[in-house]
C-alpha cells in the first residue's frame, strides 16, 4: 500500500466514530488510530503514520516546533535567557488549553449515560473546540516566528540609502505581523469561549469546573495577546492601521471579560454548596 492523505485518514476515523454514535471531536492521533484499527491497516504489518501519511512524511525533517515540545521542555525553553518563546507564545498556549478543556467537557457530555440522544450536538461542540485548540497551537510557533522576523528586520544593514529604505520597509512589515499574530490569538480564544459557555450551561455537570478553568485560560490568552498587540503598536507607522487593530483588540478584550463572568456565573451556580 502506498502513501495516504492525512484528511482521508481523519475522515475515516470520524466515519467509524459516527457509526458508533461517539464524538468525533478527538485528536488527530486518536482519529488515525481508530481508522487504522477499523480498516485493518495493521493486520499484515505495523502501520506507522509518520511513514505512511503524506503530510507527516513531508514534514519529517522540518525544524522542531514549540508545539511539539514536551510540557517540561517548553517550560524550560520559556525560562531560558532567550526572549522567545515569550508571553505571546504562552498566551497562545493558554488559549489552546482553554479550548481543549471545552472539547473535553463536550466529549464527556457526548458519552454521558442517559444523554444518548444528545451525542451529536456535543460532538459538534467538541469539533469546534478541537478546531480552536489546533489553530491556537499553530499560533504558539507563529508568535515566536513573528518575534524572530522582527529581530531579523532590525538586524538588516543600513549603510546606504537603499539599505536603509529596505530595512525600514522590512521593520514595518514585521511590526504589522507582530501585531496581527496576537490579534489572531485573541480572535481564536474569544471564539473558544462560545464552546466553554455552552459546556458550562448545558454540558456534563460533573465537569462544569473544567469549563470554568477553560474560561480562565481563554481570557488569559485574550489579555496576554492584547499586551503583545499593544507593545508592538508603537512601532507601526501606519496610524490608521494601528488604530484599527487596537480598536478591534480592545473590543475583543471587553467581550472576553464579559464572557468569562458569564461562564463563571454558570459554574458557580452549579457547584455552590
Amino acid at each position: 500500500m502506498g502513501l495516504i492523505p492525512l484528511e482521508a485518514m481523519l475522515e475515516a476515523g470520524r466515519y467509524f466514530l459516527r457509526k458508533q454514535q461517539r464524538s468525533t471531536g478527538v485528536s488527530d492521533d486518536e482519529l488515525i488510530k481508530i481508522a487504522v484499527k477499523s480498516l485493518g491497516l495493521d493486520e499484515l504489518s505495523p502501520f506507522d503514520p509518520q511513514r505512511r501519511i503524506i503530510e507527516y512524511l513531508m514534514t519529517e525533517h522540518d525544524a522542531p516546533k514549540l508545539a511539539g515540545f514536551t510540557v517540561k521542555k517548553f517550560i524550560e525553553e520559556t525560562a531560558s535567557e532567550s526572549p522567545a518563546p515569550g508571553g505571546g507564545s504562552v498566551a497562545a498556549l493558554a488559549g489552546a488549553l482553554g479550548a481543549a478543556l471545552g472539547s473535553m467537557v463536550a466529549n464527556l457530555s457526548s458519552h454521558k449515560r442517559g444523554w444518548d440522544e444528545r451525542w451529536e450536538v456535543f460532538s459538534d461542540w467538541a469539533e469546534k473546540g478541537k478546531a480552536g485548540y489546533s489553530a491556537l497551537m499553530t499560533c504558539v510557533d507563529e508568535d515566536t516566528q513573528a518575534f524572530n522576523r522582527l529581530m531579523d528586520a532590525f538586524g538588516l544593514p543600513k549603510n546606504s540609502e537603499e539599505e536603509k529604505t529596505k530595512r525600514k520597509e522590512a521593520i514595518q512589515a514585521a511590526t504589522l505581523n507582530a501585531m496581527l499574530v496576537p490579534l489572531k490569538v485573541m480572535r481564536l480564544a474569544l471564539d473558544s469561549m462560545e464552546v466553554l459557555k455552552a459546556m458550562a450551561e448545558t454540558g456534563n455537570p460533573n465537569s462544569v469546573s473544567d469549563a470554568g478553568v477553560g474560561a480562565l485560560c481563554a481570557r488569559t490568552a485574550v489579555r496576554g495577546a492584547w499586551l503583545n498587540v499593544k507593545i508592538n503598536a508603537g512601532g507601526l507607522a501606519d496610524k490608521v492601521k494601528r488604530e484599527e487593530i487596537l480598536n478591534e483588540a480592545g473590543n475583543i478584550a471587553d467581550k472576553a471579560d464579559r464572557l468569562e463572568k458569564e461562564i463563571l456565573g454558570f459554574v458557580d451556580e452549579k457547584i455552590k454548596m
